[in-house]
């Protein structure tokens, strides 16, 4: 294990911060858009610090899905 204590985020957690759809989330992560962590289960969560950097501006996802230069 890494010990890394990051707090991770679910999908549905990350779409309340974008206000947008969980299923959008996904999508994101399925085409790369944001790295996503597999659960044993199977469940995707995302590293907080990499969804606060997209939130501010310095990453891909929008909540229109397009680039953020």
């Amino acid at each position: 294990m890494e010990g890394n204590n990051e707090r991770l985020l679910t999908p549905g957690e990350v779409a309340a911060l974008f206000r947008v759809d969980p299923k959008t989330v996904t999508r994101w992560a399925a085409s790369g858009r944001i790295t996503s962590i597999r659960t044993p289960g199977g469940h995707r969560r995302f590293r907080e610090s990499e969804v606060r950097n997209l939130l501010s501006g310095g990453g891909e996802a929008t909540s229109e899905g397009h680039s953020v230069v």
